[in-house]
């Protein structure tokens, strides 16, 4: 369903992340040095912050504080799932060899692009199930065959990014100078004024983020058909990721199995889907089987064990390779 949340507070909400982004952009602006672990790490809980302080507001004024529990579930949900944009983010970045200040300057520009792309189809995404119940059954389908799709892939590699089509027009099209020019997207060549490469990496970046939508926002109207509740988790998750990028964006080779816990949580959040499709269409027990209705705090408990289960198990994984290469090392 459509949120049934006043126009005045969809105002406010919209106001107040434009501030936030505005705000961002003057940070940006004013830095004069790259990202050290220390800035991304005060950034980091600064922005999970203000999701937690978002999400108590919810808690407080929302009946039962239904929208606070769907709001923490999508929130955790696009933030895990956003993890894995990082993986392509780093191959980008090296792919293109962005000089180091002007990556932030980059990601920047490219979530802002990609929050506006996202905003398009989360609306569409809400009138579409507003109009057809059966849209659950798209949405869960989808996303049970992702969740196959990403547990077959195995870990990240470089072939998670290839330039497509439209950047190869952009390339052809634009008139782009060969090298850098700092963090600057426009320069001038022999008094001539020329994009840099920069431009081409934003789109990049964008089009990478607008793709992982494709997955991410039907998995968020697996928790939640308030178009409201969808809109602000995604800008929250968003908002935080170009830190979140500085902060472990080294760590990231670590996290091994990654893809099979975001594999097992989408599987979920897609059967989740279905089943309520079947329950939207009065079908409450399949034979002998009863289809189980699945609450928010199931649901959030589910996601929450799954990426702790995953994120322990790959750092012990990790770890006993290290040390297994060390010792080989020292034979």
């Amino acid at each position: 369903m459509v949120s049934a949340v006043p126009t005045h507070v969809w105002i406010i909400t919209v106001i107040g992340l434009l501030a936030i982004v505005a705000f961002d952009l003057i940070v940006i602006a004013r830095r004069k040095h790259t990202v050290t672990i220390k800035d991304a790490t005060r950034w980091v809980l600064f922005y999970v912050g203000l999701a937690g302080l978002f999400a108590a507001v919810l808690f407080l004024f929302s009946p039962g504080g239904a929208s606070g529990s769907e709001f923490v579930a999508g929130y955790i949900t696009e933030y895990s799932l956003s993890v894995d944009n990082l993986f392509v983010f780093v191959i980008i970045m090296a792919r293109f060899a962005v000089p180091s200040l002007a990556q932030d300057k980059v990601l920047y520009i490219g979530i802002v692009v990609s929050m506006l792309l996202r905003a398009i189809f989360i609306l569409a995404g809400a009138a579409a199930i507003a109009a057809a119940s059966w849209v659950f059954y798209i949405f869960g389908a989808f996303l049970v065959y992702t969740a196959v799709r990403l547990a077959l892939e195995g870990e990240n590699d470089e072939t998670d990014f290839q330039e497509n089509a439209v950047l190869r027009g952009m390339r052809r099209v634009l008139p782009l100078q060969h090298d850098y020019d700092g963090a600057k997207l426009i320069s001038k060549v022999d008094g001539k004024r020329m994009l840099t490469p920069l431009v081409i990496v934003i789109a990049a970046i964008g089009m990478a983020n607008v793709i992982f939508a494709l997955d991410s926002i039907p998995a968020i109207f697996g928790l939640t058909q308030d178009a409201y509740v969808v809109l602000t988790a995604n800008a929250f998750a968003l908002m935080g990721l170009r830190q979140l990028y500085f902060l472990i964006g080294g760590l990231l080779e670590r996290v091994i199995y990654l893809n099979v816990g975001l594999s097992v949580i989408l599987a979920f959040i897609g059967v989740k889907l279905i089943i309520e499709a079947l329950h939207g269409s009065h079908i409450d027990d399949i034979g002998a089987i009863h289809l189980p209705h699945i609450g928010i705090l199931t649901s959030l408990g589910f996601i929450a064990g799954t990426l702790l289960v995953t994120t322990v198990a790959s750092l012990i994984k990790s770890g006993y390779d290290r040390r297994r290469v060390s010792t080989d090392e020292s034979v």
